[in-house]
Formats: C-alpha cells, structure tokens, sequence
C-alpha cells in the first residue's frame, strides 16, 4: 500500500490516522533539480532531432521552479513555435512564445483560482501584489515574510510600498474568494505566507511575464 499527499511533513500527512506511521517508510519526493530538468527537455528533442540554446534552456527550467509538469509543457510549445518558423533549434524568442501558450493551456482549476485571487476593480494591485508573492525569497518550505513581497513589488511597479499598503491584500489571499490561494502561518507580527498549490506560483510568473507586469531582466530567478 502507498500512502501519497501534499503537505508540509509526515505528521501533517497522517495527523488524523497517527498509528499507521510505525508501517510507513517515509519517501521525500523534493521538486527536480535544474540539472534533472535540463535533462529532460534535452533528452525529449534529441529524439526529434532538436537542439535548444542556453538561453533557452534556462528559462524552461528556471520558469518550471522544479515541477516537470511546466518543462514538458514549455519544451512542447517551444519546439512546436521552432517547427514553425522552419527551424530545429529552440531560442529565447520561441520559449517567450511558449510561456504564453502554457499559460492559456494550464490547468483550468488554476486559471479560476487565479483569476478569482486577482479580481478586483482597477487600482487595487491584486495581479502585482500576487506576482511579487511568487517572486518573494521563501525559505525550504516555500514559505516568505510579507517584508520579503516589498523587493519584487517594487521592481514591478516602480513604486514604494510599505508592508501596510498590501497587508490586506495578503489577508484576503487567504480567504475564500480569492481562492484561497495563499496559507498563512505563525503569530501577529510574525506571519509567513505560502502557496497552497504549488502549482499557482511557476503559473503566477509565467503570467505575469507574458502580461507584461514584469519583465524577465528585472526577474530575480529562485
């Protein structure tokens, strides 16, 4: 028998059958390494006779943050994008294409979610203050400081924001109707934040770029 979920330990896992871990082997499935994802898209066109150059290949990886779910669906559509412009070799001009692509081809539970969390009449920076979430310096577990949003929220909009200016917007990705879409943990003050699907954020980013609400230079890779 295989026990299998997402959470954010073993104990989480089995909170509510607690005596069945003494006949668990415990196996961590942790996100790809890049290296493991290069790999991937590497070996895929190889077969069809396609290269990809650096640049390229970086942003498949980098953009996929470990799941392999967005590499094969970038690597698909850039190669698709090369074919037809009548070439065997991916660039950065055909994974720009493919990042648009696989966000309109995503999961339609996420594109609802995503679409709920940033709903909003126009000036109340849900779309942002999302993108500067998935952009934010997270620990092992995925979780980041709302002080950790106030960088990226910055290189997005060129302003200055202080934590107060989006410490409702926060609260709110927390409740129902905007999805949920982040989990908040610890104390007043002291709040860490993180995606529930983990899915949302590569998503988040991939979105934001092909909307144009930042661009890849002024993206700080995890």
């Amino acid at each position: 028998m295989i026990l299998v979920g997402v959470a954010d330990s073993v104990g989480e896992l089995i909170q509510n059958h607690p005596s069945i871990e003494r006949a668990l082997v415990q196996v961590q499935m942790p996100r790809m390494s890049k290296n493991e994802l290069e790999e991937v898209v590497s070996k895929g066109l190889e077969k069809i006779g396609m290269q990809i150059d650096d640049q390229g290949l970086d942003r498949i990886t980098t953009l996929s943050q470990g799941l392999p779910h967005y590499t094969h669906l970038l690597a698909l559509n850039a190669a698709t994008d090369a074919i037809n412009n009548q070439s065997l070799e991916i660039t950065l001009s055909n994974v720009k294409a493919a990042t648009k692509q696989a966000v309109e081809q995503a999961e339609q539970s996420i594109r609802s979610t995503y679409h709920s969390a940033v709903m909003s009449s126009r000036g109340n920076l849900y779309p942002q203050i999302l993108l500067a979430c998935a952009m934010a310096e997270a620990d092992e577990l995925g979780y980041f400081k709302a002080a950790s949003v106030i960088p990226p929220l910055k290189r997005i909009t060129k302003k200055d924001y202080e934590i107060a200016a989006f410490a409702r917007h926060l609260k709110d990705f927390g409740l129902a109707k905007r999805g949920p879409v982040l989990k908040k943990i610890g104390s007043r003050g002291r709040f860490r934040y993180r995606f529930i699907n983990p899915s949302m954020q590569p998503f988040v980013i991939m979105k934001g770029l092909s909307e144009g609400l930042i661009q890849a230079e002024l993206w700080d890779p995890f």
